[in-house]
């Protein structure tokens, strides 16, 4: 599966150590054809699940759901848990910061998929926006770094400070993460 990275972040990736070995595989991907010959098409966004999940068509390949990187958003589609304060607001933020036939570029970590089968990556928007870094600093999202997956830990963690402080989203809408929407 080609993943494409646009030059910008291929560029941010070498000043990580360790994304050196990402930046190798995206230069490899980046050489992926298609059956014509031609450079492969970035991965489109076919679906948005909820806030920090999302359905990605990779040309060539079947489509897969892929959940964002260091993030986790307030649940609204867990029918083992009940709907969250600012769920409904962080999966309508994500599909107007992604909407479907959106062009993304993925950026994986060490862990390739969750045990749910999912992708797991960072993703970015054409103009190189990092979406998982986005929804934390507008407050759609909380920190969510699970190790070995944290190249991204230090600019998600300064996002989040900023929502917290300014009070943006869920931190001011609901006090914090994971308040059902309805109280008991």
């Amino acid at each position: 599966m080609c993943v494409a990275i646009p030059r910008t972040l291929r560029a941010k990736a070498l000043m990580r150590p360790r994304c050196i070995s990402l930046w190798l595989i995206a230069i490899l991907c980046a050489a992926c054809v298609n059956q014509h010959g031609e450079p492969a098409s970035p991965p489109l966004v076919v679906e948005i699940i909820d806030g920090d999940t999302i359905v990605v068509d990779f040309p060539g390949h079947e489509s897969e759901q892929v959940r964002l990187l260091g993030i986790d958003t307030p649940e609204t589609v867990d029918p083992t848990r009940p709907v969250q304060c600012f769920g409904a607001e962080a999966t309508a933020h994500l599909a107007a910061l992604i909407p479907p036939g959106s062009a993304i570029y993925l950026e994986r970590d060490l862990e390739s998929r969750d045990r749910f089968g999912r992708v797991l990556a960072y993703v970015f928007r054409e103009d190189g926006m990092f979406i998982n870094a986005e929804l934390l600093r507008n407050g759609f999202a909380d920190l969510s770094i699970y190790e070995p997956n944290s190249a991204y830990a230090v600019d998600l963690r300064s996002a989040l400070l900023t929502a917290q402080t300014q009070g943006h989203g869920l931190w001011s809408a609901c006090g914090g993460p994971d308040v059902p929407l309805d109280p008991p």
